[in-house]
């Protein structure tokens, strides 16, 4: 089946949505994911009204998803733009401009179908775009029990930085 790479409208959230929440509830979650389904699952109509529109045109962040042919929506990634003087998840400093990528998801009966190098093609291709800020590089954090999406984003091309993050063992991946 042939899925159309594209970012997410505005007026889409509930399908965004639904997608969120079926990647919290997938059971890699714990260590894919810094939210739970119990964090967002409550949330009012609003939220994700509001996260959809940051996200469907926004400067600094764009949501990638993968559709099929009928309307289905089999994966995503949301790309942040950090900019010098931000703090990040971690609160730690952002030194130079990057782009962040999060909640990288593929629907189980999707994977093994290329879908997420696609998906994060598209999202390094437009965090790459910018005229301002200009993006240097692209990081991601992935856990350290995550071996799977670590081997991925290694043949991706993403490089360990050598920056762990707290108690849960995140390791920073970059691909300049």
């Amino acid at each position: 089946m042939a899925y159309r790479i594209r970012t997410v409208q505005a007026n889409e959230w509930r399908t965004a949505k639904e997608l969120t929440l079926a990647a919290l509830t997938d059971p890699v979650a714990p260590i894919a994911f810094a939210t739970t389904v119990q964090d967002v699952a409550g949330q009012p109509d609003s939220f994700w009204q509001e996260r959809a529109e940051r996200v469907s045109h926004g400067t600094f962040a764009r949501q990638f998803i993968a559709e099929g042919p009928d309307g289905h929506w089999a994966g995503t990634v949301v790309v942040l733009v950090e900019r010098p003087g931000d703090e990040d998840f971690f609160d730690m400093p952002v030194r130079s401009p990057q782009a962040h990528l999060v909640g990288v998801f593929v629907r189980p009966e999707n994977r093994g179908s290329g879908l997420i190098e696609q998906l994060v093609e598209a999202g390094m291709k437009w965090a790459w775009s910018l005229a301002e800020p200009v993006v240097g590089r692209v990081r991601l954090f992935v856990h350290d029990d995550n071996r799977r999406a670590a081997a991925f984003y290694r043949r991706f091309g993403f490089v360990a930085t050598g920056v762990t993050v707290g108690a849960d063992r995140e390791m920073e991946i970059a691909r300049p």
